[in-house]
Formats: structure tokens, sequence, C-alpha cells
């Protein structure tokens, strides 16, 4: 179901439910820890990323597959059957996108 922004067309819904899958995979601070390292170091495994996090390789494999489920990162094949995530910025994109049809009219207030 969209928002309605009272002076144009709804809120698409899928766009509201990417958006909702991102703010939740970014609510938490080890989900966002492991989104910066993977932005500053490109593509990693769980094993590197418990190497340079604070998070236990469980944790951070956990904190993947929701990731993954979100579409913020994408899964490839690596070496010696070793999966690899990198980073997806088609959730974030369509993310802001709804920020944006969310806020087009607010300091405009109610027409």
């Amino acid at each position: 179901m969209g928002l309605p922004d009272h002076t144009g067309p709804a809120i698409e819904p899928d766009a509201e439910q990417v958006a909702e899958q991102v703010f939740v995979a970014l609510a938490d601070p080890s989900r966002r820890a492991i989104l910066a390292e993977l932005a500053a170091g490109g593509p990693a495994t769980a094993t590197e990323l418990a190497l340079r996090l604070p998070i236990t390789r469980q944790a951070i494999a956990k904190h993947l597959t929701l990731l993954t489920v979100t579409g913020l990162v994408r899964p490839e094949q690596g070496e010696r059957r070793r999966v690899r995530y990198r980073l997806s910025s088609a959730p974030m994109r369509a993310t802001r996108r709804f920020l944006t049809d969310l806020a087009r009219d607010w300091d405009a207030g109610p027409g």
C-alpha cells in the first residue's frame, strides 16, 4: 500500500517495500559496519570481514544473509568454493527515490 503525497500519485508499493527492507537492514550497526567495510575494501568473504571487524564470523554470516535477501549485497562464487560478497546499489537507489517522492511536498504543507 502506497502513501499518498496529497498533491500527486501514491508512492509505488514496490518502492515502499524495498525502502522498508533497506531501513531494517541499516538499523543494525553491525550491518552498517559490514556495508562500510565492503564499500572501503571491495568484495570479501565472511571470513575476511571477520578479520577486519570486531564481529564473529558466524554473526557476519547471519548479517550477510539478511543483506543478500535485501539485495544490498550480492554473493559471488570465488575460488575454492568460497563466496565473496559485493555491494549492490539498486536497493539504495530505490530507497532514495522513495524518500524523494515522500518528501517532495513536505515544505509546501497541505494543499
